[in-house]
């Protein structure tokens, strides 16, 4: 199932890799909800650094920054756990269903993901980030998506990535929270 603008979103707490609960929706402002790939994605560690960057500024705009994958939480923890917002592990891939986010070969294999991938790789600084990469344990063809939710539950803005390095930029997301985008 697909989600459109306008959709609602139930509300619910997510548990954090660090155990803490994190509300969807929040009770004010907006939540940027990414739904990234594996834990030792190189590609999704490229994209998150630079959120984590900007993660100041993107407060200042009203968002708050929740991301799933579908790693477990003891992997997540591995690669994840310095990133300053939510990270939450959904193994079961329970909340990608429910928005509708799928995987397909398409999403490793286009041009602009294999060059992606190299840049993220690297940035690795470690054999075991490596590791992580290539973990056969996990779906390599899965594809991201992001899901900007109003304090209401509706959804102000979506993208379902085509491929591996498909989704907003800060710069995209910033102009999508942005009051005057939806007026």
């Amino acid at each position: 199932m697909v989600l459109n603008v306008g959709d609602r979103v139930d509300g619910r707490s997510l548990t954090t890799i660090a155990g803490g609960p994190v509300a969807i929706p929040a009770a004010s402002g907006l939540v940027h909800l990414q739904f990234r790939r594996f834990a030792g994605c190189p590609i999704c560690s490229l994209h998150l650094r630079e959120v984590a960057r900007r993660y100041d500024e993107i407060g200042k705009a009203g968002v708050a920054e929740v991301v799933v994958f579908h790693s477990p939480v003891e992997a997540l923890r591995r690669y994840q756990a310095d990133l300053p917002f939510a990270v939450v592990a959904d193994p079961d891939r329970l909340l990608y269903d429910e928005f509708g986010v799928g995987s397909s070969l398409r999403s490793v294999l286009h041009p602009q993901a294999v060059r992606a991938a190299r840049r993220g790789l690297r940035h690795v600084r470690s054999v075991r980030a490596v590791v992580g990469s290539l973990a056969p344990t996990e779906n390599h063809l899965g594809r991201p998506a992001d899901f900007l939710i109003e304090p209401d539950g509706a959804l102000r803005a979506r993208k379902y990535g085509e491929h591996a390095d498909d989704q907003w930029s800060v710069d995209e997301l910033l102009k999508l929270a942005a009051p005057q985008a939806f007026r």
